[in-house]
C-alpha cells in the first residue's frame, strides 16, 4: 500500500508546480498592464522554456483567464481574471475610496504618490499616481509586494505595531530583507520606527532605492486598525527638511480624512 502512495503523491506535486507557474503568468500579466506581453518574454521574464511558456499560457487562454492580440502577438489579462478582480473587489474598498486624495497628492507635490495594503508579513501597493516630476528610475509599482518595515509606508504601518509584535515582524523578514534590500536593517527600520512615532509620519532616506526618498504615513480601517499606508517619493533633492515636513503633514491630514470618510461610509453605506 505504501509502494501506491508515492505516484498520487509525484502527481500532487507536479500539479501544485503547474498551478504555481500558471500563477506566475496571471501575476506578470498583471503587473505588466493592458499592453501585454509576446509569448518570448513571458518565457523569458518567468525562465520558463518555450514549451511550458506555451502550454501555460495557451490554457489560460482557453479558460479565459489571457487573451491573445493575434494582431501584436502580444497576451494580456482576459475576461475571467477581470471576474475574479471583481469578487475580491471589497478588499480594496479603501484604495476606491482613496483615489481621488492620491491623485490629488501627486498633482499638488508633483511626485510619486503610492497606496499600499497590509498582508501578513507584507506590504503590496495598489496603486501608484505620478505628478510633474516622477523618479525615472523607480521600481515599485502596483502589485509589487515588499517586506513590512521596507519602504517608507510600509514602516509607517509597523510603528503602528506593538513593540513585541514588530520584533516578530523583523525576526521573520530579516533573511529577505538581507538579500533583497540590505540597507533596510533591523537597526535602520528601529530608527525610523522612532521617527515615525514621534513626528506622526516617516521619512525614509534612500533604504529601498539609492537617491530616492520617501515620506509615509499609516491608514487605519474604521475600527483603528493599522491597514494602508499612503506614500509620497521623490528624488533626494526635492525631500529638504522643510519640504519634507511639509508632506509629512499633508499626509497626515490626508490619512485623517481618509479615516473620517470610512466611517461615514460605514455609517451610511447607502450614501
Amino acid at each position: 500500500m505504501a509502494m501506491l502512495a508515492k505516484p498520487a503523491e509525484k502527481t500532487e506535486m507536479a500539479g501544485a508546480q503547474t498551478l504555481r507557474r500558471g500563477l506566475s503568468v496571471l501575476r506578470l500579466l498583471t503587473r505588466i498592464g493592458p499592453g501585454g506581453l509576446r509569448m518570448g518574454e513571458i518565457g523569458r521574464r518567468l525562465d520558463l522554456n518555450k514549451a511550458t511558456a506555451i502550454r501555460l499560457t495557451r490554457t489560460l487562454v482557453d479558460e479565459g483567464f489571457v487573451l491573445h492580440d493575434h494582431a501584436s502577438g502580444r497576451y494580456r489579462l482576459g475576461p475571467e481574471a477581470f471576474a475574479v478582480g471583481l469578487a475580491a473587489e471589497p478588499s480594496y474598498e479603501l484604495q476606491r475610496l482613496a483615489a481621488p486624495t492620491l491623485r490629488a497628492l501627486a498633482v499638488e507635490s508633483g511626485d510619486t504618490v503610492f497606496f499600499s495594503v497590509l498582508h501578513g508579513y507584507e506590504s503590496i501597493c495598489l496603486s501608484r499616481d505620478e505628478g510633474d516630476f516622477p523618479i525615472r528610475n523607480q521600481l515599485i509599482k502596483a502589485g509589487d509586494r515588499l517586506p513590512m518595515g521596507v519602504g517608507a509606508g510600509s514602516c509607517a504601518v509597523l510603528a503602528a505595531f506593538l513593540d513585541k509584535e514588530i520584533e516578530d515582524v523583523l525576526r521573520r523578514n530579516a533573511a529577505l530583507r538581507a538579500e533583497r534590500f540590505p540597507r533596510c536593517t533591523d537597526a535602520a527600520i528601529k530608527r525610523l520606527i522612532q521617527g515615525t512615532r514621534s513626528l506622526g509620519y516617516c521619512v525614509q532616506p534612500g533604504l529601498v532605492i539609492e537617491d530616492s526618498w520617501a515620506i509615509g504615513v499609516v491608514v487605519h480601517d474604521a475600527g483603528g486598525s493599522p491597514v494602508a499606508s499612503i506614500s509620497i517619493a521623490a528624488i533626494k533633492s526635492r525631500m529638504g527638511a522643510a519640504r519634507s515636513a511639509a508632506l509629512g503633514n499633508r499626509l497626515v491630514q490626508a490619512s485623517r480624512a481618509l479615516a473620517l470618510l470610512q466611517a461615514q461610509v460605514k455609517n451610511n453605506p447607502d450614501t
